[in-house]
């Protein structure tokens, strides 16, 4: 518990002057800040996708099924959402410290889920057409 809460700490205290090493040049800062929102624009899309198939699905289709995607879109977009901010954070402070940036597998994995689904979701299609 105490690693949870000392990294949701670090969500919101990055700018803290007091905190341990330089401030990063605002170009790079920036264009950490321009990567996280674009990670929260792909997170509203996939909540937004989740939505629209829970409200526009036909009705021919199962109840079960329009229900899994919608709420398996929604919570990817709920977990893209806090990857982002966390990815954000853990930059920032890399960039503070002097250190490499940190690396994330989650582009990759996002990806190869997003194509698995999107395979499921073609069969389906074919499926109720």
């Amino acid at each position: 518990m105490a690693h949870v809460m000392t990294r949701l700490r670090g969500w919101f205290d990055v700018q803290d002057p007091g905190r341990p090493g330089n401030t990063p040049d605002y170009r790079f800062s920036l264009a950490n800040e321009r990567t996280f929102l674009a990670w929260i624009r792909t997170s509203l899309a996939l909540i937004g996708g989740g939505l629209a198939v829970a409200a526009f699905l036909p009705a021919n289709w199962p109840e079960w099924l329009r229900h899994l995607l919608s709420a398996a879109l929604i919570l990817l977009g709920a977990a893209v959402a806090i990857r982002a901010v966390d990815h954000w954070s853990r930059a920032e402070n890399a960039m503070r410290l002097g250190e490499s940036l940190p690396v994330s597998r989650f582009p990759a994995g996002l990806a190869i889920v997003l194509a698995a689904g999107s395979v499921a979701l073609a069969v389906v299609v074919f499926t109720f057409v």
